[in-house]
């Protein structure tokens, strides 16, 4: 019968999450015929209890595992010789800082698979990416909250947490509809309206952001009607938010000539030039939900935000960058924060970036682990999503050679090496792995 190892996250002391739930344990050992060994953990979100109750074993060894399942990445030195695992590896971009974790995959023999490549032709199947859009703007508000009582602002937002603050998703949901009931009845401050939330995308990520959102009194507007909101007699409210979504063509224009083709612009993006900024003296805070690679214009810089700040013209007091590529689209993003430091201020005037949230300039939320934040809802979610393939992951036949294993291609192209060595999808990386 196969085996399925759950390995304890160690990453952080705020990485309260599982790949499986004891629900799901529970299902796939009667439906799919497979044990689990767990390890313990007096962190994890789940107690070792409610897994032995779901027929798990209990134990620090895993080595009987056919498959060993993590969430964040796993440490070098756990790493067994000739193992199978599946976690979040960040490596697919070929990430410096985990290509030596990669190497070292492949010297064992292992076998790596990506919950990130597991995916369709519609996009990826298992993601916790709307729980880190969820969690993200829970902080962005808390964040907002914070950045205009620096400002000498007195404002219902001041009583919103950080999401881990809360036991649920729910009560974080609560706690944001009570202050947005506030703004309604008190409104903002005068000198404050409009006050714009920018939300860069439209996925999973951007999802999540906008249901935590949406718990506030607001009023969706589209890009193009930004200017109107900001002319003079414009009639804008002091009692809710706007709210606007950007896509691909609010981002970049085709450099030549000002155009805009979607297709285009994912397979050349060196045609375009971000132009992004054109929205910013119009944001009071930004919300970044776009997948990034380098090939891709930033969204901002630092460069933009110092032309506003010098013009009296920059508004945007917070960005919850929950993309969080360092030094990606967010050019202020030099570095991923925790939940105990999350913030990084920026002050354009100084061109300066410091870890805390006080003095003047913009705010930057860049946690790199935010569905950690709401541990509950996220692995009950992610369970839910991955349980219809665990069966095939932990009977994987590592007899076989890559090219006849016979498995599903949703999944065949999620395995990054196999049997210690990468496989064709994945062979451009071995010009970015150390030396063995």
């Amino acid at each position: 019968m196969p085996v399925i190892g759950i390995r304890k996250e160690n990453k952080s002391r705020f990485e309260r999450r599982a790949a499986l739930a004891p629900e799901h344990v529970r299902a796939a050992s009667a439906s799919s015929k497979l044990e689990f060994v767990v390890e313990p953990s007096t962190v994890r979100i789940h107690a070792d209890d409610a897994y032995r109750a779901a027929g798990a074993t209990i134990s620090d060894d895993l080595s009987s595992a056919d498959l060993i399942m993590g969430v964040k990445e796993i440490p070098i030195s756990k790493l067994r010789a000739g193992m199978s695992y599946i976690y979040f590896s960040h490596t697919v971009k070929g990430q410096e800082h985990n290509m030596p974790a990669l190497r070292r995959l492949m010297d064992l023999g292992c076998t790596l698979i990506d919950y990130e490549r597991i995916a369709d032709g519609k996009g990826r199947l298992v993601f916790f990416g709307y729980h880190a859009g969820l969690a993200g703007m829970i902080d962005g508000l808390w964040i907002f909250g914070k950045r205009l009582a620096e400002d000498g602002y007195s404002t219902p937002l001041s009583r919103i947490s950080q999401a881990f603050e809360y036991d649920d998703l729910e009560a974080a949901c609560k706690s944001i509809a009570a202050a947005g009931a506030d703004v309604a009845s008190i409104g903002f401050p005068a000198d404050l309206p409009p006050v714009v939330f920018g939300f860069a995308g439209y996925g999973n990520v951007s999802k999540g952001a906008q249901y935590v959102f949406d718990h506030l009194p607001f009023e969706s507007v589209e890009p193009e009607q930004l200017p109107g909101l900001f002319a003079p007699n414009a009639s804008v409210s002091m009692n809710k938010f706007y709210k606007v979504v950007f896509k691909e063509e609010h981002l970049a224009l085709r450099t030549a000539d000002g155009g805009f083709a979607l297709q285009e612009y994912y397979d050349h993006p060196e045609l375009y030039s971000g132009q992004f900024g054109r929205w910013l003296p119009y944001l009071t805070g930004m919300v970044n939900c776009i997948y990034w690679e380098e090939r891709y214009p930033k969204l901002v810089t630092r460069q933009e935000l110092r032309a506003l700040a010098s013009s009296d013209g920059l508004r945007l007091r917070v960005i919850s960058d929950i993309t969080c590529d360092i030094d990606g689209s967010i050019e202020m993003t030099v570095e991923a924060t925790n939940q105990e430091r999350p913030i990084l201020t920026y002050d354009p005037a100084n061109d300066s970036l410091e870890r805390k949230l006080e003095g003047p300039g913009v705010s930057v939320l860049a946690v790199d682990n935010l569905p950690c934040e709401l541990p509950r809802d996220a692995t009950a979610h992610f369970g839910r999503s991955l349980s219809p393939f665990l069966a095939e992951l932990a009977d994987l036949d590592r007899s076989q050679t890559f090219a006849n294993l016979p498995v599903r291609d949703e999944l065949k192209g999620a395995i990054i090496v196999w049997n210690g060595a990468l496989t064709p999808r994945y062979s451009y990386l071995e010009a970015e792995l150390p030396s063995s």
